[in-house]
């Protein structure tokens, strides 16, 4: 792959797109119609949380925090891919490329500790239903989701100092389509034990605790359903987890893939599916998955929609009475 012929003193050349034209027209075409539904899903989901005070409770709470999480991290990387699909320069200064990485780690890690929190929430509702409001309390409720992003953006503060420490001698042109750390690592001219160590361990104690404790939350979550013996009451368990699990299989397992395997096995091409997957395919896909097989969400979409198509029509009723 060429880089492009264009610089920036001071920064990095992103090589993430293919230079062949209608490859160009395919990445631009998918990305932005995975951000629009990116941005329309969540923003909707948010909305219809708010509107609706049956959907006022710490699960949904969660999702929101959720939503709102798959919006600025999907933010934070696809517009800069849509503007360097079709440009000649698709360079990033130093700044950029330092807030971008810095907010991609911070809202990643974020996402990890929402759905062990989403979990455990989960948990406390099937296996201890009868103590749920009083362990799943509002006040309990604004401190895991204040933990959730304190622990993301204390992860972003770690990692990105540590990677522009590093001296980029080797090259400024960056194999893949935003600033993320492996690539970085590729790049310099010193030994970047320390920053594999960090990132490692950072790994470990976020986003491996956060699967262990979801896996945990699940194996009790499985036992209590299986000890249900109403076929309708053991669907119903089920079907209020099935979404969560979904979301947690694809986010997790390109994240593990991704931080958790060694420098000398790392690969740009698969390295930069597995980037898709999480910060371009998984945000779009959590409030259709969230969305779809929940009655609540799906009969306040209708009534609202329904709410606004017969406002329109009174309001073409009342001009056309007024004009005739």
């Amino acid at each position: 792959m060429e880089a492009s012929n264009q610089t920036s003193p001071g920064g990095f050349i992103l090589l993430g797109m293919a230079n062949v034209l209608y490859l160009q027209v395919i990445c631009f075409i998918m990305f932005l119609i995975m951000y629009m539904i990116t941005l329309s899903g969540n923003v909707l989901l948010i909305i219809v949380v708010r509107v609706n005070s049956k959907l006022h409770t710490p699960m949904y709470f969660f999702l929101s925090n959720l939503s709102m999480i798959d919006i600025c991290f999907s933010s934070t990387i696809v517009p800069k891919i849509l503007t360097n699909t079709f440009s000649k320069d698709r360079s990033i200064s130093l700044v950029g490329c330092a807030l971008q990485m810095y907010f991609h780690m911070s809202l990643g890690a974020t996402e990890c500790v929402i759905l062990a929190v989403m979990a455990y929430d989960r948990f406390a509702a099937i296996c201890r239903p009868l103590h749920y409001q009083a362990v799943i309390s509002k006040k309990m409720c604004i401190c895991l989701a204040s933990i959730s992003w304190g622990v993301g953006f204390a992860n972003g503060i770690i990692h990105t100092p540590l990677t522009f420490q590093l001296p980029f001698c080797k090259s400024h042109h960056v194999n893949h389509f935003f600033c993320e750390m492996p690539p970085f690592f590729q790049l310099s001219c010193k030994d970047t034990r320390t920053n594999e160590i960090v990132m490692y361990v950072a790994a470990l104690i976020i986003i491996l605790c956060a699967f262990i404790l979801t896996l945990i939350s699940y194996v009790h979550i499985i036992y209590t359903i299986l000890k249900i013996r109403s076929s309708k009451g053991r669907e119903k368990a089920f079907s209020t987890c099935a979404s969560h699990v979904t979301v947690v299989s694809v986010y997790y397992g390109t994240i593990i893939f991704m931080y958790m395997k060694p420098r000398s096995a790392y690969s740009p091409e698969i390295g930069k599916t597995m980037s898709i997957l999480y910060t371009a395919v998984t945000p779009m896909l959590n409030p259709i998955i969230y969305s779809i097989k929940n009655k609540d969400v799906k009969d306040t979409i209708k009534n609202k929609i329904f709410y606004v198509v017969k406002s329109l029509n009174k309001d073409i009723l009342e001009r056309s009475s007024k004009e005739i």
